[in-house]
């Protein structure tokens, strides 16, 4: 794997950085396209907050009843969705780092006046759940902001209920990818820089206990990278 930035603090900063900024703009700026560029900020969907590159609401397939986690919810689409998906009996959790990112998805729940939804301040590495808390993990383009993707994997095995599911949309990098990239903070809060390839990918979920691991290229996003779906699940 091509050398990459190593000071796990300057990462988180500048992630911490461009969302806030995007959290703000949300309710004047329109939504970028989805993924074209490094630059777009993993921005699709209809919302300027809806800053992702996929739709792990439905990899998922949400249940009646069941309990999600939707790591790195940002502004919250992905959580509302789910909450509709899983109904009154169900419930959702969102985490994120960025007050910014808090306040706006918060706002929204307290005027859709959703119930089975609750916004968690806490990081990807070290969620604020107990073990076997949830059903579904399902994460939007943010597993690729990470400096220690090994920790974001044992940690959504840890708050997995035997049998629970891990369903995301990510980037994924090609196979040497050059290491200009791979230095670039910007490319890296832009989703590009900091994305694992395939093997590394598949890898990480193994080392943390998953079974059935599927990873499926949805579309290119970037000459060295794509977006794709991951799949897999906990032993039963």
């Amino acid at each position: 794997m091509a050398e990459q930035l190593t000071d796990p603090n300057e990462i988180r900063e500048a992630v911490r950085e461009r969302y806030a900024r995007a959290a703000l703009d949300a309710a004047s700026t329109a939504g970028p396209g989805c993924c074209t560029t490094a630059e777009a900020e993993c921005g699709c969907g209809p919302s300027p907050s809806a800053l992702g590159c996929g739709n792990p609401t439905a990899v998922a397939d949400l249940h009646d009843g069941e309990v999600v986690l939707d790591l790195g919810s940002g502004g919250g689409e992905d959580v509302f969705i789910s909450a509709a998906r899983v109904g009154p009996a169900g419930r959702v959790y969102g985490v994120d780092m960025t007050d910014e990112m808090l306040a706006l998805s918060r706002r929204k729940q307290r005027e859709a006046g959703l119930d089975n939804v609750e916004f968690l301040k806490g990081t990807i590495e070290e969620v604020p759940l107990p073990d076997d808390a949830v059903d579904v993990v399902i994460s939007n383009c943010v597993i690729n902001l990470s400096a220690d993707k090994p920790t974001v994997f044992r940690e959504a095995s840890r708050v997995l209920s035997p049998g629970g599911r891990f369903a995301v949309t990510d980037i994924v990098a090609d196979t040497g990818m050059d290491a200009e990239t791979r230095q670039d903070l910007a490319q890296w809060a832009g989703c590009l820089a900091g994305a694992l390839t395939e093997q590394e990918f598949r890898r990480g979920l193994e080392q943390a206990g998953f079974v059935e691991i599927e990873l499926r290229e949805t579309h290119r996003v970037h000459d060295q990278a794509a977006s794709a779906i991951i799949r897999a699940r906990m032993p039963a």
